[in-house]
């Protein structure tokens, strides 16, 4: 069954870091971009980085840029978030999704892993 899996939410300080793991089954990995996208509560989805089939190429979402790392080892079939100097507006559910294209044609979403940003 294809399907990806996130790990790695929890509770931390703000200005602390945290690294979310997506782990992808029983497809190409190798064939697909990947995201992570992020749902406040109360809010809708926010897209947050992406990165291409290389791992080469990636774009962030302006809320984000310069303190989150979005990286994949294609050997190990996993895409992940490093996020560093975490503030309270990033608490959310945080879901990795395949796509297509750039930024585009997300059709397979795990179940979200929640990361919570409080002293």
């Amino acid at each position: 069954q294809v399907q990806l899996a996130e790990s790695g939410g929890g509770l931390v300080q703000p200005g602390g870091s945290l690294r979310l793991s997506c782990v992808a089954s029983e497809f190409t990995f190798t064939n697909y971009y990947m995201n992570w996208v992020r749902q406040a509560p109360g809010k809708g989805l926010e897209w947050v980085a992406d990165i291409n089939t290389s791992g080469l190429s990636t774009y962030y979402a302006d809320s984000v840029k310069g303190r989150f790392t979005i990286s994949r080892d294609n050997a190990k079939n996993t895409v992940y978030l490093q996020m560093d100097n975490l503030k309270s507006d990033d608490t959310a559910l945080y879901y990795c999704a395949r796509g297509s294209a750039a930024r585009s044609g997300l059709d397979i979403w795990g179940k979200g892993t929640l990361v919570t940003v409080s002293s």
